[in-house]
């Protein structure tokens, strides 16, 4: 339950992620370089420059993210001039950064010089921290729990269809087409999972899309085997027999009486699969082959920080990695309740 209640909060966490991140720009992709790996708990004071808007609808903006982002920069001090306002940027240390002039006009909703400060700066805390190019940690993973989530039930439904599909074929017609399609099966088991992955990935190119369907493609074998395993039991009970003699399609024998009554097995290893997408996605994307940058992905982020572990800021690569683990873990533990709930010797 524990686990159940965690999953839906991740959920909900994805769906509102643009909501709640701190950094609503798209694909919190808002760069502040001169404040790159900072610990937990940083504080800064931003200077916000506003853009030209662009059309976006209320909806997208929610989903998507706001491609309207103002840009920000760090700042360590600032006075009123009355040429307009002087910031010298943040420089780390005890380093003075650079002074620069902003004139009035950059700031479109104030009337005079003295607005600039109370509306346009601001003091920012970095909860878990910046990453290498000085963006927002906690955006950054909040965000990318879409791209975990969403491999895994896209990978697992794509397995059940072909799963299913090929399995229930298989088990009821038996003869020649069992023969092909376990062949098919076979062939398919013996590739790495990884490799086969790797080359179905460099084949359809690098993306989002393209890792959904390769991982689909690489997790139906074990589905085929247990339905067809399944099937090759139920459809010698006798209400089948009886649907027969009904005269009842072979279509309708397989999707209304043996199916249903051959699924929990399959419910079980789709548990295990959504967990093994997660690590297949995260393993593709430390390869370079998975979401692409500026989109973030656990896997992505700890590709970029993993080094940083022997450099004195472990947590860069820690909290992606605990992520994946926490995730992983409760849909295996998922997994196992519905094996005991199921299991009719319980």
């Amino acid at each position: 339950m524990l686990s159940f209640v965690f999953l839906i909060c991740c959920i909900l966490v994805a769906i509102f992620a643009y909501a709640i991140a701190p950094d609503s720009s798209e694909n919190a992709n808002q760069m502040h370089l001169s404040i790159h790996s900072k610990s937990p708990g940083f504080k800064v004071t931003l200077l916000t420059i506003p853009v030209a808007l662009e059309k976006q609808s209320s909806i997208s903006s929610f989903f998507l993210g706001s491609k309207n982002a103002d840009t920000e920069i760090p700042i360590s001090d600032f006075s009123v001039t009355k040429e307009g306002l002087l910031v010298t940027e943040y420089a780390g240390g005890e380093t003075k950064g650079l002074e620069k002039l902003y004139p009035l006009q950059l700031f479109p909703k104030v009337t005079s010089i003295d607005q600039i400060a109370p509306n346009y700066i601001s003091n920012k805390t970095f909860y878990w921290g910046t990453d290498k190019y000085g963006r927002d940690l906690l955006s950054r993973m909040l965000i990318g729990i879409r791209i975990s989530l969403s491999i895994g039930f896209v990978a697992v439904f794509i397995s059940l269809v072909i799963g299913i599909t090929l399995g229930s074929i298989a088990g009821y017609y038996g003869g020649k087409v069992d023969v092909v399609i376990m062949w098919i099966i076979n062939v398919t088991w013996s590739i790495p999972t990884l490799l086969l992955v790797i080359a179905i990935t460099l084949a359809l190119g690098k993306g989002f899309w393209q890792v959904f369907i390769a991982v689909g493609l690489t997790m139906w074998v074990e589905v085929a085997r247990v339905v067809r395993g399944q099937v090759l039991g139920v459809k010698e009970q006798q209400y089948v027999t009886a649907a027969r003699a009904l005269g009842f399609n072979n279509f309708r024998i397989i999707t209304k009486h043996i199916l249903p009554n051959a699924m929990a097995p399959v419910i079980i290893i789709s548990a295990a699969n959504f967990a093994g997408a997660i690590l297949i996605e995260s393993g593709l994307s430390f390869l370079g082959i998975g979401a692409q940058p500026p989109m973030p992905s656990w896997g992505g982020i700890i590709k970029d920080h993993y080094s940083y572990i022997i450099l004195g800021k472990p947590f860069l690569a820690l909290i992606p990695g605990l992520a994946i683990m926490s995730l992983v873990t409760a849909f295996m533990l998922i997994g196992n309740a519905l094996r005991d709930a199921l299991d009719v010797r319980n």
